[in-house]
């Protein structure tokens, strides 16, 4: 088998990019037996950056980066892109006819996963880039015909302040995780019938809970693995 070279867009943060590695190997590995692993090449942000031009609104500036780190990758032999973070999609509409470059969208392989499963209706957490910006939100709805619910203002406020101030980081305090429970639960009462974790990061946090969870980390890199071995 002739595997595809998967180009990552990293760095956004580090700690989530890890676990794309690991579980694209894996996932390989599974596939493929033996001691298989992912023909992959990874660029990787300095998130300091990233995260200062992100709160200063410098949208034109970040895709700016992100369309160069995909040419990048595409001119050093990756077939397709991945980028690993949910939050910079926000940017990502016009890759494909920009750069001629295909690209495996979170959104989609995230959307074609819950609806595979029948649910309607479906809560979304991440940074409040995500959960108010039309990128995210307004795809879901047009291409998978998927309600979508977002806590209130005060919960996706304390939902990004836990992304920035920890998750980043690799910190998930006890406090912070019955938090996101409690925002789920609230979801939930207004009628979602399973939760997208819309930041790479929040599976490092949220592993469990009775409403059906959907990391995207996981569903985008078993993708982006899948996607290779075509």
């Amino acid at each position: 088998m002739t595997m595809k070279t998967i180009g990552l867009i990293g760095g956004m943060s580090w700690e989530s990019s890890a676990l794309y590695y690991g579980i694209i190997n894996r996932e390989i590995r599974d596939a493929l037996g033996e001691n298989h692993s992912s023909r992959c090449l990874l660029y990787s942000f300095d998130f300091q950056e990233i995260e200062e031009l992100q709160h200063a609104g410098e949208w034109p500036a970040l895709k700016e980066r992100m369309y160069e780190a995909g040419r990048l990758l595409f001119n050093a032999g990756a077939d397709f892109i991945v980028l690993c973070t949910n939050t910079m999609h926000m940017v990502m509409d016009s890759f494909e006819e920009e750069t001629g470059i295909p690209l495996l969208h979170i959104v989609d392989v995230t959307g074609e996963t819950v609806r595979g499963d029948g649910i309607a209706t479906v809560g979304l957490l991440g940074t409040r880039f995500t959960m108010e910006g039309r990128f995210y939100v307004e795809r879901i709805r047009a291409r998978y015909g998927l309600e979508v619910l977002v806590p209130d203002e005060e919960g996706r406020r304390g939902v990004h302040d836990i992304i920035y101030r920890e998750l980043v980081a690799g910190i998930g305090s006890d406090e912070s995780r019955d938090y996101y429970l409690s925002v789920i639960d609230g979801l939930v009462e207004r009628g979602a019938q399973g939760i997208i974790l819309g930041c790479t990061e929040i599976g490092l946090l949220v592993k469990e809970h009775s409403c059906r969870l959907y990391d995207s980390t996981l569903i985008h890199a078993r993708g982006a693995a899948l996607r290779s071995l075509r």
